[in-house]
């Protein structure tokens, strides 16, 4: 029988703005579909990006924002097969959009147990930037102990998995934040040496790279993790070791700090985006590799490894930074927007 549910809906996309709460019926789950109630959403950049209209996996016309959700399984549909779960039980699950609502119907595919002990935040918060950091680091940078991997907006949800990751490889991580009150949470909670953590000043970058790989007596990256772009960019990349990877998953330099995007600043940021030369990177044997997480829905067959993997490197709960109630969506997207957060972002039904 459908059930009533509320979510946030966009008409169309162009303006954070236009986020509307709306209640409607949702359908009986379909063949090797569960119906989830929804206790916590997790906030990515991809929402906000998704809203003002500038990604490229946006729905055409109405959507409802989110790609990731923790709850309970209500019901089944048919054909759920031996590795469906049962009613009752608690699930991580990923959504392409959608995960702005109360209750949502999901392919089993797209669903994880949630560890026994978490929150219903925690699990919201670790599948989508967990998977990231795990693809960028270990499936694309192929990143291994002893690696020094400088990993941008470090702070942040998938910066603080990321972490998580390259201490469980043995990897020596060079932490860069866009805040002091991140630097200190990296040095008091994460237990990171003072010069391993870097707040960044595009215009002087590169001098503080030197300084920080001085310190930890190192003349290159391994790898380089980032969603940022912009002016750090090239200084980060000059400095790769020679067979370095810079693994490039975002481009938050391009984000618009209002409802709506701002168009002259994006050209301007735009044609000043980095070009490489790929003759050149020949010679200087390092690559540059970019990647968007949207793809896994196409090859879900990966998703168990992929998380069995993701587990063993990242086990503990990721943290939770911000928790606004359901009801205050557009609150939470804004302070995700504002970057002054440290760790994930989540709504609690």
């Amino acid at each position: 029988m459908p059930v009533q549910r509320t979510v946030w809906y966009l008409p169309r996309a162009g303006s954070l703005g236009s986020l509307q709460r709306r209640d409607e019926l949702l359908p009986d789950p379909g063949p090797g579909e569960a119906r989830v109630r929804v206790e916590a959403v997790g906030l990515n950049f991809a929402d906000l990006f998704a809203a003002q209209g500038l990604y490229s996996a946006t729905p055409r016309g109405g959507f409802v924002p989110g790609l990731e959700c923790a709850g309970i399984v209500e019901a089944l549909g048919p054909c759920g097969g031996d590795a469906a779960p049962a009613v009752g039980d608690r699930v991580m699950a990923l959504t392409r959009f959608g995960a702005y609502a109360t209750a949502v119907n999901v392919g089993l595919a797209y669903l994880r147990a949630a560890p026994a002990g978490w929150t219903a935040p925690q699990a919201a918060a670790w599948p989508v930037q967990g998977l990231t950091a795990w693809y960028g680091l270990v499936e694309l940078g192929a990143v291994q102990g002893g690696d020094l991997v400088l990993v941008q907006s470090a702070a942040g949800g998938v910066g603080l998995l990321a972490l998580d990751i390259l201490d469980s490889l043995g990897a020596r991580p060079l932490a860069v934040v866009g805040h002091a009150a991140k630097r200190r949470h990296l040095l008091e909670q994460r237990g990171l040496a003072d010069a391993a953590v870097v707040v960044r000043a595009p215009r002087r970058f590169g001098g503080q790279l030197d300084a920080a790989l001085a310190a930890m007596d190192a003349d290159g990256f391994d790898c380089v993790l980032d969603a940022v772009l912009g002016r750090t960019f090239r200084p980060a990349f000059e400095r790769l070791r020679p067979g370095g990877r810079y693994v490039l998953f975002g481009a938050a330099d391009f984000m618009s700090r209002g409802p709506r995007p701002d168009y002259l600043r994006l050209a301007s940021a735009y044609l000043r985006r980095p070009r490489l030369d790929p003759l050149a990177m020949i010679s200087m044997n390092r690559s540059l590799m970019a990647f968007n997480l949207i793809w896994l829905w196409e090859r879900a067959d990966r998703l168990p490894a992929a998380y069995a993997a993701l587990e063993r490197l990242a086990p503990r709960p990721p943290h939770v930074g911000a928790t606004f109630p359901f009801d205050r969506a557009p609150d939470a997207m804004r302070r995700l927007q504002g970057g002054d957060t440290i760790g994930k972002v989540v709504l609690q039904v």
